[in-house]
């Protein structure tokens, strides 16, 4: 019986169904043993071997063998390459490539899905790479020199002593692979997105599989010793603070290093250390998307992804260890493919993998600035990736890196004994916010409004933590900040009034207009009695009725313990460009997109204004309106739009939300070309009835929301 028969004899009698756990150990034994005959004998039929490779997946998890599975895995790419090599012509001894912008030279993988060469990382920057090369993004999976660019002219070669040299345009030596041993004939692309060097028989003396940066692709494993360091950002790939690592002593840990990479000071994010069950382990991915970690005895410890979600050939796949230091595994639906199962086309998709679930939450540890730079506060999105924001007060660093931290808009407080500088300061409550590390002094059992005193008085007192009767004061900087609608207490931080944009209307147009009356007043008083007394009752009846105007429009204050920022008509008149670009129409008003300053500096930033209908508010609804916004604004959900401020001005009366660059859902389900999967869907229903749990049955004050609409 040939294999491809077996094969589908276990497809047939649906022992194939589960595919960690055949039924019938003697199938599996027997499968096994043809594997290892279709090694030696079956060579050139790509179809059995493929056969082989699929039995093996399959089957093999519940096996126990390790030996025979990095027996099978080395075969199995051995096989491949000596079969496809045949094919096209290897990368020969002399060859090489330069550093050329636009270029399009490169060496190709014989299925032309993975491509080894330069490509230009930033301006005059280039990187020695292997990337997809049959997606438009190029997406990169592996680099030679991520921390060193070289520049246009550099070449890559692989020399007569078949030694693999990166050089840049002044020739000098910037990377070298290191071949074990001699004898080096050739190199190659695979068609796994391996890149080789072997010698005559085949066998691999280097491959970048062992020296992986921050992706494994299928069939690749993380063995002992190695380790993933996330890039720097989407588009840099240079190393940043965040290692996945399998120890020497084999346990999987996750940690978040200090800069220089290479610091030996780390904060703890995820660790697995059961080295009971195995001496040390390796994080296995197969080319069904499965990704597990199993000890070298052949034990599989945990399965990383879910086994009802298995991605066949035709699927792109890659897990990274993202920028932000979350583990992910990745899909792209190939063109040909027509089972993509409701995936979307043209872009890379997350699947369930998300390691940690809440980065926000799982670093431990007194050093560094935490998920989020310093001074910042991390809040997790539904999908795991988090979301560094400023508190009022402060501003990113670096816009364009939000996780560099934030620094004060304002003159720290002074300390003078006889200063009244406190004077200047007031504190701010974020709700469901906190840092764990770096207390400089602890009080308890105490109020919240002793906290909040107790902090401002203190001139080395940035923030104050408070919860459960307990304070904790913090100074500059402040690190590990989290928002998390789990947790019970809240923070108050501490900012200079005037570091708070809240212009005020001016009364300058009023006086001017004052003596513009006065002047024409006693002009004519010197004319005609009559005439005066007409013009200095129409003067009265003007100036009265301008300030009764003024009193009215007068703006109320900021609210100091809300982290709300108080507006005038004026200027959110100017922020949306006269209420121009409106972004929907709900029940009770209008939505309005707007840019708005931050502090005293040029920093902007979007937001989504609604302009509430008079119509539909109650008369002498400033009490209520109040209310509310205070209730809103106490309301802190991953899955609720953040309200940042309000105006009530007269008659006018707005909240403003930070803006959600993505659109609304609507948008997403009726008017965008790439709609939502089953699974996308799935995971915004979900969200929704979070928030709404959340607005019903978990916030301090109960809010029941009516009007749902996408």
């Amino acid at each position: 019986m040939t294999l491809g028969k077996v094969w589908n004899r276990i497809l047939l009698s649906g022992l194939g169904s589960d595919p960690i756990r055949p039924n019938h150990s003697s199938v599996k034994t027997k499968v096994i043993k043809m594997v290892r005959l279709s090694c030696l004998r079956l060579r050139r039929e790509d179809r059995v071997l493929q056969n082989v490779i699929k039995a093996l997946m399959w089957l093999l998890p519940g096996y126990g063998k390790a030996t025979t599975w990095h027996t099978m895995l080395k075969t199995r790419d051995s096989l491949f390459s000596a079969d496809k090599t045949t094919q096209r012509n290897n990368i020969t001894l002399g060859s090489s490539l330069t550093a050329q912008p636009n270029q399009n030279e490169s060496w190709i993988s014989p299925n032309e899905d993975f491509a080894f060469g330069f490509q230009q990382s930033r301006k005059d920057g280039f990187i020695l790479a292997i990337w997809f090369n049959k997606i438009p993004q190029r997406t990169i999976v592996w680099s030679a020199n991520r921390d060193n660019l070289v520049q246009q002219g550099s070449t890559v070669q692989l020399t007569n002593f078949g030694s693999l040299e990166l050089r840049d345009s002044t020739g000098r030596d910037v990377w070298s692979a290191a071949a074990s041993g001699s004898g080096v004939s050739h190199a190659a692309m695979l068609d796994t997105g391996n890149f080789v060097l072997t010698n005559q028989k085949n066998f691999y003396l280097w491959e970048s599989f062992h020296e992986p940066t921050d992706p494994l692709l299928p069939t690749q494993y993380l063995g002992q010793g190695k380790e993933l360091v996330s890039r720097y950002s989407e588009s840099d790939y240079s190393s940043r603070r965040f290692h996945f690592r399998v120890g020497d002593n084999g346990a999987i840990e996750f940690s978040a290093r200090g800069f220089p990479v290479g610091s030996d000071s780390y904060n703890v994010v995820y660790e697995l250390n059961m080295l009971s069950q195995g001496n040390g382990m390796q994080v296995m991915f197969n080319q069904s998307g499965f990704v597990y970690l199993q000890a070298q005895n052949g034990t599989i410890i945990e399965w990383l992804t879910s086994s009802n979600s298995i991605f066949s050939k035709g699927f792109y796949q890659r897990v990274v260890l993202d920028y932000h230091g979350v583990f992910r595994h990745y899909i792209y639906p190939k063109d040909d493919d027509r089972n993509s199962r409701g995936w979307p086309s043209g872009k890379w998709s997350q699947t369930s993998l998300s390691i940690p679930k809440n980065i926000c939450l799982s670093i431990k540890g007194p050093y560094g600035p935490g998920a989020c730079g310093y001074n910042s506060y991390c809040s997790v999105e539904i999908d795991g990736t988090p979301n560094c924001q400023c508190p009022i007060g402060y501003t990113f660093v670096d816009p364009d890196d939000k996780m560099k931290g934030c620094r004060p808009n304002f003159k720290a407080q002074n300390c003078d004994e006889d200063s009244k500088d406190v004077n200047n300061f007031v504190m701010y409550t974020m709700e469901n916010t906190y840092s764990r590390y770096g207390d400089f002094e602890a009080t308890s059992p105490v109020s919240e409004d002793w906290s909040l005193n107790y902090c401002l008085v203190d001139c080395f007192c940035a923030l104050v933590i408070y919860q459960n009767d307990s304070c904790w004061k913090k100074k500059i900087p402040i690190s590990n900040g989290m928002r998390d609608y789990s947790m019970l207490g809240k923070a108050m931080i501490k900012v200079r009034k005037d570091s708070i944009v809240t212009s005020k209307p001016s009364n300058h147009s009023i006086n001017s207009f004052q003596e513009t009356l006065i002047l024409i007043g006693s002009v004519l008083l010197s004319s005609s009695g009559f005439l005066n007394i007409v013009l200095l009752i129409t003067s009265l009846v003007l100036f009265f009725r301008l300030r009764r105007k003024t009193s009215i429009t007068k703006p109320c204050q900021n609210m100091p313990k809300m982290n709300l920022r108080s507006f005038t008509f004026s200027e959110l008149e100017k922020a949306t460009n006269g209420f121009k670009e409106q972004l929907g129409v709900g029940a009770f008003g209008a939505v309005f997109k707007g840019v708005v300053q931050l502090g005293d500096n040029n920093t902007t930033s979007a937001i989504a204004v609604k302009k509430l209908d008079n119509k539909k508010l109650v008369k002498d609804g400033d009490q209520e309106f109040t209310a509310e916004v205070m209730s809103i604004g106490r309301t802190n959900h991953k899955n609720l739009v953040k309200l940042s401020g309000f105006c009530n001005e007269g008659q006018h009366r707005l909240l403003v939300y930070d803006y959600m660059s993505n659109g609304s859902l609507a948008t997403i389900l009726f008017e965008t070309s790439n709609k939502p999967n089953w699974h996308q869907r799935m995971r915004i229903a979900f969200g929704i009835a979070r928030g709404l749990f959340y607005l019903h049955e978990e916030c301090s004050t109960q809010i029941i929301h009516c009007d749902i609409k996408p």
